[in-house]
């Protein structure tokens, strides 16, 4: 089983990143899938999740209207389009996926993203650094 983490890299401020992470050995089809991040000195930050039992998406408020996660079932992968990046966003970003039947559902969410410890004993990416900056 893997879960292989692909894109990232430094980009001027404005532009724009992809990252997908490719999964073997398990079908992303039952999974839900989110993307955290990591920066120095941070709390680590649920900044988009994917509910595959209803096809919801959930952001961070720091991310909305700027990042985006799609699946692919043909390719097995799930993706994050980051579009406008702000310095801010510089951090190593984890995708993770966990059985359906095994995440809080985004209406019992509140305000939250997802819950890392519903992802904790998924599958998770190597991560892949970001850095946002001229």
């Amino acid at each position: 089983v893997q879960f292989v983490e692909s894109g990232g890299g430094l980009v001027q401020p404005g532009g724009s990143l992809r990252l997908s992470c490719e999964a073997s050995g398990f079908s992303l089809k039952h999974y839900a899938a989110a993307w955290f991040r990591q920066a120095p000195g941070k709390e680590r930050e649920a900044v988009a999740s994917f509910d595959v039992l209803d096809g919801t998406t959930e952001y961070a408020d720091s991310v909305k209207g700027r990042f985006t996660i799609s699946t692919d079932n043909a390719k097995n992968t799930v993706s994050l389009q980051m579009d406008s990046l702000r310095p801010e966003d510089t951090a190593k970003y984890l995708c993770a996926a966990a059985p359906d039947y095994a995440v809080t559902p985004g209406k019992e969410l509140g305000n939250k993203v997802a819950l890392y410890s519903d992802y904790e004993r998924g599958y998770w990416g190597q991560g892949t650094q970001v850095t946002v900056s001229s």
